[in-house]
């Protein structure tokens, strides 16, 4: 998924072409721009902060003089034909201004929150909200009248041991969505879905688990430091390793190793 963060001021863009990706937009701060389908029918709009809006892929958008601030994210049409999977008929996503969708709109804040703090959580945190983006759009445009095929019992004990054996293999490198879904050859959607089924958790969350996990058995060896330690497990910064350390614990590594070494 793709993040940038837009300042639109007073420079005038003739339109804006949206190719290869479908684009999610939330406004940062209160705004204002000359915005429309065509020349002839653009109008001046004011925006609120948290607004959104959604331009389907292959479209374009008139834009005029402004001021605004605004997160774009780029979505991509394999992870919206995941979310379609199971559906009767199709859902045709158009182009959507002033959107308003609590689900939607906390997903869009903790990629922003993501964003802010350097992108600490890495490509699978990426993967995982695209994938949950990309159901709250299709469930926002489809309506209350979906009728999703039931998945039934997760994944089998053999997919699941090929994940688990994935995760570990990986401990100390980028691990994405997709590499999980294909070591159980599913599609990413339907793989985040099964795994869930499966173990209580999403991929994230079970990676973020495991890499603690491996973190405990190595902060027990008195002689290892905690940045060599954060490194080993596949955290990008020993800050992101210890706030995630103690969220999970309860307890900072130092004071875990601390109390199992005393």
């Amino acid at each position: 998924m793709r993040v940038v963060v837009d300042v639109h001021g007073s420079v005038r863009q003739p339109y804006m072409r949206v190719q290869d990706e479908h684009v999610l937009a939330m406004m940062l701060r209160h705004g204002a721009i000359e915005v429309g389908a065509r020349r002839s029918t653009m109008q001046h709009v004011t925006f609120q902060a948290g607004e959104m809006g959604f331009l389907p892929r292959h479209s374009e958008l008139w834009v005029g003089t402004g001021n605004q601030e605004r997160l774009l994210l780029g979505i991509s049409d394999a992870a919206l034909t995941a979310a379609r999977e199971g559906l009767r008929g199709t859902v045709k996503l158009g182009r959507w201004c002033g959107m308003v969708d609590a689900r939607l709109a906390a997903l869009v804040k903790a990629v922003n929150a993501e964003r802010i703090a350097g992108f600490p959580s890495g490509r699978l945190f990426l993967d995982s909200i695209e994938q949950a983006i990309a159901a709250a759009l299709v469930n926002a445009f489809e309506g209350q009248n979906r009728s999703v095929r039931k998945l039934r019992g997760g994944l089998g004990p053999a997919r699941l041991r090929l994940v688990k054996e994935l995760v570990h293999a990986r401990m100390e490198a980028e691990l994405t969505l997709a590499e999980m879904a294909q070591s159980a050859e599913l599609s990413p959607a339907h793989f985040s879905r099964m795994f869930r089924k499966s173990t209580g958790e999403t991929p994230h969350q079970f990676v973020l688990r495991q890499r603690v996990e491996r973190a405990k058995e190595m902060l027990r060896e008195a002689e290892m430091r905690i940045l060599d330690v954060a490194v080993a497990c596949g955290f990008k910064t020993q800050q992101h390793f210890a706030r995630l350390f103690r969220r999970i614990c309860g307890a900072s590594p130092t004071e875990y190793r601390y109390e199992v070494l005393r």
